[in-house]
């Protein structure tokens, strides 16, 4: 099997903003950036006897050759090779979700291990890594920095900041942090130190290199804190025992290997699970997206002592807290810790709730990250441009997903009287909705959407499966029955003619990918008709393009999320047909940058991003391993 080439290689992902990425096929061609792609120079070189090679980052040293580049679900392994020395570099960020404590830590291991070639001995050896000022501002020069030192147990660290703190800001889209610190750690071997060149300000790590052993450097970022919660600053959850960076950097030094090895073990299972559900191609897809998914949001509690999972709409405009960003998301998450998907949606419950909010439908966002202080999207509450059924549907379906995934009734009941308004919503207004945004609000406004009208029918089943469990068995079934109500009078409105279905009710002749169906069978709502989509699905295989099937007949677009979810519906065989057209395109796409979601499919060149990348909605790649999960009951 072919080996994908990366379109961006991820190298720390922590937050939106702790992110830092490789834009190339190799890693010291180019300068390390941010995910927005601004230029944040993380660099190595490797000193070997009277000679310099540069292994990371742009340097002035030889560059050394890479031989391999490999990802995994929480690291990135480089082999580098010089006349004299072969160096592996490793990347791994601890994102392991079935731990909490862990998973918070702004912490990167960066180890370097250096064997001689050709079957001679090391020469002397001495790596040093070196972080640019550019890693705590918004851009570089932008105002004084400061530099210091910390020590601990098991390290040695440079520090680097902004000469003027003020955390949280502001918020927006294309923009870095400029405030907190910067730890650039290595065990007690080596040294740090601080320097200036060309009016840059930098802080370095260095540490002798012996024979087949593994020298540990961590890079690490102390935000201070990590969002604005209507009006409240909230500190990181990795603070939540008023830990300090220093003490967490001590944690981290002395549990090295054991996280390494456990992230190693996820890695493995998670490969071999996914190949298992949907191939290579799919596996590799899967560990490429997973850091980019959870480092795409920011972990805390509110200040009742709940969980908050905030995402960042990523090069689309920054909203905080999106519902039909996190809706996509959620297959990642219910699949390892469905808890986080009751923390993402806990600020639009808050939002909501209170008297800024208007209507009697759900919110798109709670803000503009890190500034979660109500909706931004269409100018906060400008009743033109609002999602209704998109975003009531959403958040029904993603309360009884992760209630259903986790058995946790507490999100439930507290948030109960505005899921029972929704889903009245629903129920009134989502069989034939009225001319309106979906999620794919970049489709302009739609009359009849035939796919929303399939969100809102399973929102309102998705409302009856949790009256069940709260033990209202009777109501329950009353409206699970309006819903298969409402799905059959759906089939007869919405065909084609062919067993196929429209874009629009209004519109015979259109299609459209129907990606909200893979609700009804993975929560055994069994709404719709058996075998109502056997004809749909075979349809989307005679649609492809060589990138992909596009999203519908308006555009040769399509969305990465929307095409897995589709495919899950169908046999592994033409699950893996679909899955290689996807493949293909971040093959082969000019864009360098981290996972693009919504791209064109009709040629090598054109299949390239339209706008986003970076999103969380990657996590919707996980929906066919997730329909491995039995969470039906």
């Amino acid at each position: 099997m072919k080996k994908l080439r990366y379109p961006a290689v991820p190298l720390v992902t922590h937050t939106p903003y702790f992110s830092l990425w490789s834009m190339d096929d190799v890693p010291n061609r180019t300068p390390t950036c941010h995910w927005t792609g601004a230029e944040q120079p993380l660099t190595g070189i490797l000193k070997a006897g009277r000679r310099e090679y540069g292994f990371l980052g742009r340097t002035e040293a030889l560059p050394m050759r890479m031989k391999s580049v490999e990802v995994k679900a929480c690291s990135t392994t480089y082999v580098m090779e010089s006349p004299e020395v072969c160096l592996t570099m490793t990347f791994t960020s601890p994102l392991l979700l079935e731990d909490l404590r862990v998973l918070a830590r702004p912490i990167t291991y960066i180890t370097l291990k250096a064997e001689g070639r050709h079957g001679r001995p090391l020469p002397e050896c001495t790596a040093v890594l070196s972080a640019d000022e550019a890693l705590c501002l918004d851009f570089p020069g932008q105002c004084p920095v400061e530099t210091g030192k910390a020590v601990g147990r098991g390290y040695e660290a440079a520090t680097l900041s902004s000469g003027i703190q003020e955390p949280l800001n502001r918020s927006g889209d294309d923009v870095r942090i400029d405030w907190g610190r910067l730890y650039l750690a290595v065990e007690p071997a080596g040294s740090v130190a601080a320097g200036e060149k060309q009016d840059r300000v930098f802080i370095q790590a260095q540490i002798p290199l012996e024979e087949g052993r593994e020298a540990l450097f961590a890079l690490a970022y102390d935000e201070i804190y990590a969002l604005q919660y209507f009006g409240q600053n909230l500190t990181p959850y990795w603070k939540k025992e008023r830990e300090t960076l220093s003490g967490l950097l001590e944690t981290a030094f002395a549990q090295y290997q054991e996280l390494a090895r456990r992230c190693e073990d996820f890695s493995n299972q998670l490969w071999q699970e996914a190949v298992h559900t949907g191939g290579e191609r799919y596996a590799q897809l899967l560990l490429l997206a997973y850091r980019q998914v959870i480092g795409g949001h920011a972990l805390c509690e509110d200040p009742e002592g709940r969980m908050l999972f905030v995402s960042k709409e990523c090069f689309s405009n920054g909203c905080a807290a999106t519902a039909d960003v996190s809706y996509p998301s959620i297959p990642l998450f219910l699949r390892y810790q469905p808890r986080l998907v009751f923390g993402m949606m806990r600020p639009l419950i808050r939002y909501a709730a209170s008297d800024a909010w208007p209507f009697d439908f759900a919110p798109h966002d709670a803000g503009q990250f890190p500034l979660l202080n109500g909706q931004v999207y269409s100018s906060g509450t400008d009743p033109q441009d609002q999602m209704p059924v998109e975003e009531c549907g959403n958040m029904l379906l993603m309360t009884a997903a992760a209630t259903a995934a986790s058995g946790d009734m507490s999100f439930v009941n507290e948030s109960w009287e505005l899921l029972t308004t929704w889903a009245g919503y629903l129920r009134q207004h989502g069989l034939d909705p009225e001319n309106q945004l979906c999620t794919d609000d970049f489709a302009g406004h739609l009359a009849h959407n035939c796919n929303l009208s399939i969100k809102a029918i399973l929102g309102v089943a998705a409302y009856g499966r949790l009256l069940h469990r709260r033990g209202e068995e009777t109501e329950g079934e009353r409206w699970i029955e309006a819903a298969r109500s409402m799905a059959r009078e759906w089939v007869e409105k919405a065909g084609n003619g062919d067993g196929t279905y429209r874009l629009a009710f209004d519109r015979p002749g259109t299609f459209s990918m129907k990606y909200n169906a893979v609700w009804d069978k993975l929560l055994g709502l069994r709404v719709f008709p058996q075998g109502v989509w056997d004809k749909e699905l075979k349809s989307y295989l005679t649609r492809l393009n060589p990138y992909g099937m596009p999203l519908d007949n308006r555009a040769a677009y399509t969305k990465s999320d929307w095409m897995v979810w589709v495919a899950s519906m169908m046999n592994k065989e033409d699950f893996e047909v679909m899955i290689s057209t996807l493949w293909d395109a971040y093959d082969t796409m000019p864009n360098r940058v981290p996972l693009g979601d919504w791209y064109e499919t009709e040629d090598a060149w054109q299949a390239k991003y339209r706008e986003f990348q970076n999103r969380t909605v990657q996590g919707g790649l996980f929906m066919r391993l997730l329909s491995e999960k039995n969470f039906q009951k």
